[in-house]
């Protein structure tokens, strides 16, 4: 049977993202979120207008997405309930939150130099991803009293960092599934994957690179690593140097140099 409910906020289970921005006396600045998904190379992410996050985000047009694994509690609750606003907004006030202007000390985690993006990576993440500011739309735009209050905010990724035990072997571009072990909120709580695949999926036999015609652009240069994709690389794998040729069909070789 069913029952008829209005849950007050509706984290059916989506990644934890540690957004790193930095603020305007050039500190740097993470944001904990979990509202956020991806569609190619771009990721809407849902945030608040009034953080710190989306405030640097929008006047630097830059962040970095870091994707914690389910081990990495230990760094994010001390920094769950706090802002890097100095005047911490009525709505945060009332949830609890503090003005933390370090989150980086209070939190345990290590800042790591961008390539492309002025706001610093964490060292501490296996996964992370610098990004742009593309495009940003207000929510309920049908509530006079409410819009503006949520965000839904385009970015796309220009270069993607992955911890090496991660990379699916063989490949120049994939994940392991089996290997990624990724944070989840659901309903507030912490939560990580099972340990093994449900079931096989027939969506699995399609090859990944062709989805990449969604992605790339034949007439747009789209900066970060986009515009490369189909060039001859050289990449360390597990300490040993790597040579990958992807072609326009989505074919992958590999060979040591």
């Amino acid at each position: 049977m069913h029952s008829i409910i209005t849950p007050a906020i509706m984290y059916w289970g989506t990644p934890v993202v540690l957004i790193t921005t930095k603020n305007e006396d050039g500190t740097a600045n993470i944001g904990p979120m979990s509202s956020a998904w991806w569609l190619g190379h771009r990721c809407v992410l849902g945030l608040a207008s009034m953080s710190q996050t989306t405030i640097n985000l929008l006047r630097t047009s830059q962040c970095v997405l870091n994707l914690p694994s389910d081990d990495m509690v230990h760094y994010i609750n001390p920094i769950a309930k706090t802002t890097g606003s100095p005047d911490v907004p009525p709505v945060k006030q009332m949830l609890g939150y503090d003005y933390c202007n370090d989150k980086f000390r209070l939190s345990g985690l290590t800042q790591q130099a961008s390539d492309f993006v002025q706001p610093p990576r964490i060292a501490e993440c296996p996964v992370q991803m610098e990004v742009e500011l593309m495009n940003k739309m207000e929510l309920m735009q049908d509530l006079p009293d409410r819009k503006g209050i949520l965000l839904a905010i385009e970015v796309k990724v220009l270069r993607t960092h992955v911890r090496n035990d991660l990379r699916l072997a063989g490949h120049a571009n994939r994940i392991d599934p089996d290997c990624w072990r990724p944070m989840i909120m659901s309903f507030q709580e912490f939560y990580g994957l099972a340990s093994k695949k449900v079931t096989e999926s027939n969506l699995a036999t399609i090859d990944e690179e062709k989805y990449r015609i969604i992605t790339r652009s034949d007439v747009v240069k789209q900066g970060g690593d986009m515009d490369r994709w189909n060039s001859r690389e050289t990449t360390t794998i597990n300490g040993e140097e790597q040579c990958f040729d992807t072609s326009e069909n989505g074919i992958v070789l590999a060979h040591r140099e």
